[in-house]
């Protein structure tokens, strides 16, 4: 089992296993999303995940669907702004930020993606593959 939380620690959660892929994900919207140069974000079953405690706390800021879906929501804990899994996932395979687990989730990044929206002052210095939206659509079988 590996232990989530948020920053304020309200909303807990816990995953049985991370599933793959971990990637580091440099769109635009992900990187408002962490405030960082990229957000890194792990597969976790809908089936091994249980929401703990804080679902009181959790709010949700959508976007509107950009070039074609899915549109963009963002999970929150309304109580320290911390970003936080989805409570209810619809997708039997989900994102979670990776930032947010307290436990060792065993893997390690495998990947940049979308490269091509990559902060101009960040550098990727590590020897992961990098991946443009049209070569991440092909890994994953143009879905």
């Amino acid at each position: 089992m590996i232990r989530g939380s948020c920053l304020c620690g309200g909303v807990r959660f816990e995953v049985d296993e991370v599933v793959g892929p971990f990637e580091l994900c440099h769109c635009s919207r992900c990187r408002k999303a962490s405030g960082s140069a990229f957000m890194a974000a792990v597969a976790v079953r809908r089936s091994g995940f249980r929401l703990t405690s804080g679902s009181e706390l959790i709010r949700r800021f959508e976007l509107p669907l950009r070039e074609q879906p899915p549109a963009y929501s963002r999970v929150f804990c309304e109580r320290c702004g911390c970003v936080v899994p989805e409570p209810n996932p619809s997708e039997e395979v989900f994102e979670i930020a990776a930032g947010l687990l307290d436990d060792d989730p065993a893997r390690k990044p495998e990947r940049h993606i979308m490269v091509e929206h990559r902060a101009p002052w960040y550098v990727i210095a590590d020897e992961l593959p990098q991946l443009d939206l049209a070569a991440l659509l092909r890994l994953r079988g143009g879905s």
